[in-house]
């Protein structure tokens, strides 16, 4: 377990005269971002002095296989249904003015930008709290926590499969890119930084699967579930894995992956189990040449009863197998029940009944742990070919920091530009149309010639600090909070 440690992405909105917004539940509009020049009236009804305000910071909160167990993480999963209406309850909070979600099997992590960092971290911490039923003191031994720079950095790696149980697998870009299209929508919650930041998350997983060998001979879920039943079925079962009977509930995409590892190592009998057999139908056609029977949740029970190794990987939200229930079926041969969803579909109790072999995905650490090793020279290919993608991210968010500010430097140089050739106006009556436009072309030359070299330094600067340091400066000398 890990502490609840700091180190260091787009919602959906709506379009109000070209700013991304979120929409309060009291119909109000709130701004995606603080309003990067924002106006406040004063007493008298006159308006107040104009604050510049810096870009929110991203951050995320969340938990994953390496920090939590997976009956810790089922209870914050969210199906992907709900991915949305998670964020938007989330730019209810007062430090959240963008956010998204990213529920799986492994991890689960929410991404939102804050004004205030610590702010937004205090208000999404307890949101999960309280959406969980999990305290906060006892959420935070699970949970992780990123800022800025690490926030960036733990995106790209998680989108590029870095952080996946399976190093280099491919459903977690699908799931990246999910939550990009989700928080990107017309009701998401993701603005403008959030919106870049998944976009680039899912650029650069493409890129570290197409410019490095990091995804080939990775492994899915599915087939280090199958390789973990190929390792338990001797010790266990006192067979070979294709001598054995396979029950798999559910037909979704984990299943479809099952099916297909489990005929290439040669299996002969498998039934799958859904609640839709319209659905368990459709997975069939996709192997006409495999003997898979077909059967209902009704008779679950019965195929568990006659099958070897059952694979849970269902939908359900919550157990849907018990001491209770498997107890009278398990009769006196071992049997190996392997439960790969999250939350997941086995009960703990399951492990007290003697003649039941229960694993869940977090046995596969084991399976997956050998090919880690091989595949680290590949994951520094890959890292490093995400630095690029973080660079160029973080140029730009900076870059978007700082447009306040020059807005407000040429806004005060161009008051003082007309001011002053106002008041010499008088003195050029003489002057002809011609000429007074020369005079008003050179009078703004030179202003942005003076102008130029403050606005290009302030462009370049890499470094947080000294960009903060720079622009608390200018703000100064020019008066610009005036």
């Amino acid at each position: 377990m890990v502490g609840f440690v700091s180190v260091g992405a787009r919602v959906g909105t709506k379009q109000v005269n070209g700013q991304g917004i979120c929409q309060r539940r009291d119909g109000a509009p709130r701004a995606a971002h603080r309003v990067l020049v924002m106006k406040q009236s004063g007493g008298n009804g006159q308006p107040k002095k104009q604050k510049v305000v810096a870009a929110g910071k991203v951050c995320v909160i969340g938990l994953s296989h390496h920090t939590a167990t997976v009956e810790v993480r089922e209870k914050l999963a969210v199906p992907e249904a709900d991915w949305q209406s998670v964020a938007r309850d989330m730019c209810e909070l007062a430090g959240v003015s963008e956010a998204a979600v990213l529920s799986t099997c492994n991890r689960f992590e929410v991404y939102f930008v804050a004004e205030d960092s610590h702010q937004g971290i205090f208000e999404v911490s307890n949101f999960l709290s309280k959406r969980s039923g999990v305290p906060v003191v006892e959420l935070r031994k699970f949970l992780f926590l990123l800022t800025e720079e690490d926030c960036i950095w733990h995106m790209l790696r998680v989108s590029a499969g870095l952080d996946s149980l399976v190093v280099g697998e491919g459903q977690i870009l699908s799931q990246v890119r999910r939550c990009y299209e989700l928080a990107t929508e017309s009701d998401g919650a993701a603005g403008k930084v959030l919106g870049k930041f998944l976009n680039t998350a899912v650029a650069a997983g493409k890129r570290a699967r197409s410019e490095t060998d990091i995804a080939r001979g990775a492994v899915s879920i599915s087939s280090a579930a199958v390789e973990l039943a190929e390792m338990k079925s001797m010790p266990d079962l006192n067979k070979h894995l294709r001598e054995t009977k396979i029950c798999i509930l559910g037909a979704g995409k984990m299943s479809r992956l099952l099916v297909q590892h489990l005929l290439s190592r040669e299996v002969t009998s498998i039934t799958i189990v859904n609640r839709s057999l319209e659905r368990a139908e459709d997975l069939a056609r996709m192997f006409p040449d495999a003997p898979i029977e077909l059967r209902t949740m009704g008779k679950m029970l019965e195929c568990i009863e006659q099958s070897d190794i059952t694979f849970a990987s269902t939908g359900a939200q919550e157990p849907i197998l018990f001491k209770e229930n498997l107890a009278p079926v398990a009769g006196d041969e071992k049997k190996v029940l392997i439960d790969i969803s999250v939350p997941l579909n086995v009960a703990a109790d399951v492990s007290e009944i003697e003649t039941i072999a229960a694993y869940n995905v977090d046995d596969l650490k084991a399976v997956v742990a050998k090919n880690q090793a091989r595949r680290r020279a590949l994951i520094i290919d890959a890292e490093n070919l995400l630095r690029e993608e973080q660079k160029t991210f973080t140029s730009w968010l900076h870059s978007i920091g700082t447009v306040p500010y020059i807005t407000r430097l040429q806004t005060r140089a161009e008051a003082i530009r007309a001011e002053e050739l106002d008041r010499v106006m008088g003195k050029l009556s003489n002057l002809s149309k011609s000429e007074l436009l020369a005079v008003e072309k050179l009078s703004k030359g030179i202003v942005n010639k003076m102008l130029h070299g403050p606005m290009s330094h302030i462009k370049e600067l890499a470094d947080v600090e000294e960009r903060k340091l720079v622009l608390k400066n200018l703000e100064a000398m020019f008066k610009l909070g005036a």
